[in-house]
């Protein structure tokens, strides 16, 4: 099972403030709008994101069909089959992609250690 780019999304009190801090660490604006109260770093392969007041907890993210760098990559595995796989596995989710859609959908399932994982398709 491929999940695709991974980052984590960190939840943030002032993106203004995290901004400054991961620059100091090397992250540079790779998308996103911080006025809008989101921001995407990149620091070499390492993604994260910054989201003020959208997650009430840190996330793991992961992203299929694209490649570290928000390009689309021409084979992946569809989250609604990564979805299934994990169901046959017997995991819990806390909210579903549509299996009858196509294109961009989303689940979210926690880690035993109450982690929040979501893998979000865009494409």
């Amino acid at each position: 099972m491929e999940l695709g780019a991974f980052s984590v999304s960190l939840a943030v009190k002032d993106i203004n403030v995290s901004l400054e801090f991961y620059g100091k660490l090397g992250f540079e604006l790779f998308h996103g709008s911080p006025s809008n109260g989101w921001a995407i770093l990149k620091n070499g392969d390492h993604v994260i994101g910054l989201f003020q007041g959208m997650f009430d907890k840190n996330v793991m993210t992961f992203n299929p069909g694209w490649d570290q760098n928000a390009g689309p990559v021409s084979e992946f595995t569809d989250v609604r089959e990564i979805q299934r796989q994990l169901k046959d596995a017997g995991v819990s989710f806390l909210s579903e992609a549509d299996e009858v859609s196509s294109g961009p959908a989303s689940f979210m399932l926690v880690d035993p250690d109450g982690n929040p994982i979501l893998v979000d398709q865009h494409v």
